[in-house]
């Protein structure tokens, strides 16, 4: 028997519809909404707060050697410098920093971003990539999504070219290294750990 996750999404009825969205913050970088919802029983609840950033790539890259490239900088969410993998927004075809329509039509192409952040943050370049996973970045308060790469047998190929906001440190670690900082807490991106894991499958 065929499994339709279309079909069997249609015959769940659990969608809720939105009924009325306060924009308590819409400026070019984000757009901050409070939303008042209907549910599948008729009932209404609010406030449920969300927001549209952009989309972005995540890549796990390693080098010739085996290590992987990872950065350095400091997150204003936890106010801590934490290590990640190299991660870059996808650019807007249309010049806006979010909103709704994925495809070539409005944004760049996903790979063209991975390669371009890559090359921006740590001056490497690989020509073997794989795309793991598509994934919404945070579906209970956000509508973008997060498209993750591999990048293999990465070399140096220039200087990093960071943004003015950008400052950071390339730093490169084993898979046991790595392994170590996310159990130790030490790797605090749950998106990056996801594309850890992927990329060790």
């Amino acid at each position: 028997m065929s499994f339709d996750l279309d079909d069997k999404k249609n015959k769940e009825n659990l969608a809720w519809e939105e009924i009325r969205t306060d924009h308590i913050v819409q400026d070019e970088w984000i757009d901050f909404r409070r939303s008042a919802y209907r549910f599948p029983d008729g009932s209404e609840f609010e406030p449920y707060y969300s927001y549209s950033r952009k989309d972005y790539v995540v890549i796990v890259a390693s080098d010739e050697e085996g290590n992987y490239l990872c950065v350095r900088q400091f997150r204003q969410g936890i106010k801590e410098v934490t290590t990640e993998f190299p991660a870059g927004g996808i650019e807007r075809i249309d010049g806006r920093e979010y909103g709704k329509g994925r495809g070539e039509s409005t944004s760049e192409d996903a790979l063209k971003a991975a390669k371009r952040e890559l090359l921006e943050e740590t001056g490497y370049v690989s020509d073997e990539w794989k795309h793991l996973l598509t994934v919404p970045s945070n579906a209970t308060l956000a509508d973008n999504y997060a498209y993750i790469f591999a990048a293999i047998s990465c070399r140096k190929a220039g200087e990093q070219k960071l943004d003015e906001t950008e400052f950071l440190n390339v730093r490169k670690y084993s898979a046991d290294e790595i392994e170590e900082m996310i159990c130790k807490g030490g790797f605090q991106q749950a998106v990056h750990i996801m594309a850890w894991l992927l990329s060790r499958r």
